[in-house]
């Protein structure tokens, strides 16, 4: 049954310093690598500072019929937020067998707005009291003993402000940045907050305590989520986030976020599906979810807020029986991407495209509002 999407803010941001990206490892479609020298600091103190809005991220896919699309088309491209059947379902950034964070949808009890923020941040952490509640392959990625004593959000700003106890400070020196970006792609994700602030036993933190993150001023999404192992440093690159898939212990596919770094100047979607088309790094647990003979012939954002994504594949040439993943990936990555939140695929010039989910992605369709919805 298809849920209906919250609303969709703003575009990936751009960075000062550039990294071109490689195949990588055989997965869904096998691909292979190279890696390069890895990123520099400079690199992760110019996206932790620089601002602006991201988009929210959606999950799991359903068709949207076309009085849906004039809808979003006559509110001037904002969507509305319904889903009263899983209002107990939040959205938190968990750490995978593979060593990543992905967005996984948890059922917490129902609660006050302070309260779900605080129930959120709780189930990151490690053998916290929703540790029950975290499917198999994931862990919260803060130290056990970390309590959230307060959350607070300006509503006219979007800054939320976080305030743990001092058991934050013992985590891993290694996990420091995967902490930050676990807290805050969790928090964002919840509408209208756009940037997070911490403190620590009623002291705000203005650099990380182990390794010196620079915490000067509110983290939002342009900070990135799992950034590139393998790297190299050029001027002048955007950031671009795109969607993967992997395979949790029991077999469960989910999707991952991944931050790639572009020549400035591209087209942020096109770049982005271009990212998608290239697939993962190696040794990283991600699947290909394109196979290697994939061309993105267009993008072109049409009326009533749908974009259209036109590819060559001759694997699939009567478009069907296409890999739901595959899909599913380039819808996510645009809704990441861009402020339109509604897709349609084209395929070897096919308006009917069904995946192996039986959904026509010839058709417009929208990433709803919760994604990973795994069993425990």
């Amino acid at each position: 049954m298809m849920k209906s999407m919250k609303q969709i803010r703003g575009a990936s941001v751009a960075c000062l310093l550039a990294v071109p990206l490689v195949l990588s490892s055989c997965s869904l479609f096998g691909s292979e690598s190279a890696s390069v020298d890895p990123p520099p600091s400079e690199v992760e103190a110019q996206m932790l500072q620089v601002s602006g809005e991201t988009t929210l991220d959606t999950g799991v896919l359903g068709p949207v019929a076309e009085e849906d699309a004039q809808t979003v088309a006559s509110d001037g491209g904002k969507l509305s937020s319904g889903n009263s059947a899983s209002g107990s379902l939040t959205t938190v950034f968990l750490k995978d067998d593979n060593g990543l964070l992905a967005p996984v949808s948890l059922s917490l009890p129902k609660s006050d707005e302070t309260t779900m923020l605080k129930d959120s941040l709780t189930a990151l952490v490690s053998k916290g009291a929703y540790a029950s509640s975290v499917p198999n392959g994931f862990q919260g990625i803060l130290p056990a003993g970390t309590e959230v004593k307060n959350v607070t959000v300006d509503k006219s700003s979007g800054l939320a402000v976080i305030e743990f106890n001092k058991n934050f400070n013992a985590y891993d020196a290694a996990d420091e940045r995967e902490i930050l970006e676990a807290i805050t792609w969790t928090l964002t994700g919840e509408s209208g907050i756009k940037g997070v602030q911490l403190w620590v036993d009623g002291k705000k933190l203005t650099e990380m305590p182990l390794k010196g993150t620079p915490l000067d001023r509110p983290l939002s999404r342009s900070m990135g989520i799992n950034l590139p192992k393998h790297t190299q440093l050029l001027m002048n690159s955007s950031a671009v986030t795109v969607y993967f898939s992997a395979a949790s212990p029991d077999g469960i596919q989910y999707y991952v976020p991944v931050t790639r770094f572009v020549p400035a100047g591209q087209d942020t979607l096109k770049a982005a599906l271009n990212e998608l088309i290239t697939g993962p790094e190696s040794g990283d647990g991600l699947e290909m979810v394109m196979t290697q003979g994939t061309v993105l012939d267009a993008v072109e954002a049409g009326q009533n807020g749908v974009v259209t994504v036109s590819l060559t594949d001759d694997m699939f040439a009567d478009g069907k029986g296409v890999p739901t993943e595959m899909l599913e990936s380039v819808v996510l990555t645009v809704a990441q991407n861009t402020e339109d939140a509604l897709v349609q695929i084209r395929m070897n010039g096919k308006d009917t495209v069904t995946g192996t989910d039986n959904i026509d992605y010839g058709k417009p369709v929208s990433a709803p509002d919760y994604v990973n919805e795994l069993p425990l």
